[in-house]
């Protein structure tokens, strides 16, 4: 069963199609000149490693009214300006290539952002959704890992926390017919793939996401 570590191939893959790429958050690969860029275009950005899960590595950073800000887990780093924002970011990517990813800003529950995994395994010809589940963060984080304490709800009872029940309903949906969309997609790009995790995101207009994608679902 073929695996995939690089967040970059697969999302430049659903990028490459145009029924998938407009639920892909604007995203490119980390350099200072990217970093500058995309914060004059969002008000905040996610740094992710290229490769590697359970929320490790991932930083969010913000232009603020006095400088910049970096978030990663519950610490958050000030700086002043660019530069030293840039230095400050170097040292705590220990130089793996990194991802910048336009920030979304989550739908939440008691003002803690959930997302959603949905997993899907390939029976013979058939993929098969095994799970539609939502992810709680945990207080004062801005990732919703598990591992990182993050707390598991259906996804169903997480969409009917935030939303009316028929709009709840509708977003499972379209969050399925997304997934369907996407599979046929990353299967033509890399033969031999058995199992794939999405990972999507509400934002708080109601707008679906895709935030990543995993060859190696947890």
């Amino acid at each position: 069963m073929r695996q995939l570590a690089s967040k970059w191939l697969k999302t430049k893959a659903l990028l490459h199609h145009p029924h998938t790429a407009v639920y892909i958050p604007e995203t490119c690969l980390y350099s200072e000149d990217q970093l500058r860029m995309m914060l004059r275009r969002h008000a905040f950005v996610f740094i992710k490693p290229v490769k590697g899960g359970g929320g490790i590595g991932v930083m969010r950073v913000a232009k603020e009214r006095s400088g910049y800000t970096c978030t990663r887990m519950e610490h958050t780093h000030r700086f002043s300006h660019f530069r030293a924002l840039a230095i400050g970011i170097n040292k705590l990517r220990v130089q793996r290539p990194y991802l910048i990813q336009q920030g979304i800003q989550l739908a939440s529950i008691q003002g803690r952002p959930v997302d959603y995994r949905v997993k899907v395994v390939k029976e013979g010809q058939r993929w098969d959704f095994r799970a539609v589940v939502a992810r709680h963060a945990r207080p004062g984080l801005v990732i919703t890992n598990l591992c990182k304490g993050g707390t598991l709800l259906k996804g169903t009872e997480a969409l009917r926390m935030i939303y009316p029940r028929r709009l709840a309903i509708q977003k499972r949906r379209e969050i399925i017919q997304l997934t369907q969309r996407c599979i046929p997609v990353l299967e033509r790009r890399f033969p031999g793939i058995g199992q794939l995790g999405f990972d999507y995101g509400l934002d708080q207009s109601g707008r679906v996401w895709i935030l990543e994608v995993n060859t190696r679902p947890q």
